[in-house]
């Protein structure tokens, strides 16, 4: 007996909601093995175990295993960097603010997984235009974010630069994470509540 337009659909629908189900669990290993092989170890094979599946599939939804990883990678930095803007401009006062991102990246060691794939990512950019393009827009729509804020918070110097200087702070202490543990984050806020202090109203 033939099936109906319905059963087709509903068929197809099911499908599709697989694929990407299947996709999802692919960019998911991806993020995890990252931190724990390196970019340039990551394979086929390993993918394709992590996310429980033949290796065939990954290479039925990614061209190629780097481009798995820039979509898995982009789509993490892409979160972290939503989240962090989000929580930061919802915040009235900047020093609060500073304090408040500050407290979020004690959270972090530098040698934790989230971090290991962020410095991964950036080694990376360096030989891959495409992830390099990606991190940059990304980067750039945080920065931006930062910016209109510090303007709204009456912010009176180089809103722009203000915002580029706060996210390569942000950068810079979780590498110096990695290299000293001890580096308390907490422990650079006057520093970093001056700066903007400078320029608020």
């Amino acid at each position: 007996m033939p099936k109906s337009n319905a059963q087709e659909e509903n068929m197809a629908h099911l499908s599709a909601e697989r694929g990407k189900a299947t996709r999802q669990r692919l960019l998911d290993a991806a993020v995890a093995l990252v931190p724990e092989v390196g970019w340039g170890g990551v394979t086929t094979r390993l993918v394709a175990e992590r996310a429980g599946v033949a290796p065939g599939v990954v290479h039925y939804h990614f061209a190629s295993v780097t481009d798995l990883l820039v979509a898995a990678g982009l789509g993490f930095t892409s979160g972290l960097l939503d989240l962090l803007a989000t929580e930061l401009t919802a915040r009235q006062d900047v020093g609060e603010a500073v304090d408040w991102l500050l407290g979020e990246l004690s959270r972090y060691s530098g040698t934790d997984p989230a971090s290991l794939l962020v410095v991964e990512m950036f080694l990376a950019a360096t030989r891959l235009p495409e992830l390099r393009e990606g991190l940059g827009e990304q980067v750039g729509r945080f920065r931006a974010t930062v910016a209109s804020w510090l303007v709204e918070r009456g912010y009176r110097g180089d809103p722009a630069a203000a915002a580029a200087m706060l996210a390569a702070s942000v950068d810079g202490i979780m590498l110096h994470r990695a290299l000293d543990p001890g580096l308390d984050p907490a422990a650079l806020g006057g520093l970093l509540r001056a700066m903007f202090g400078k320029g608020a109203s």
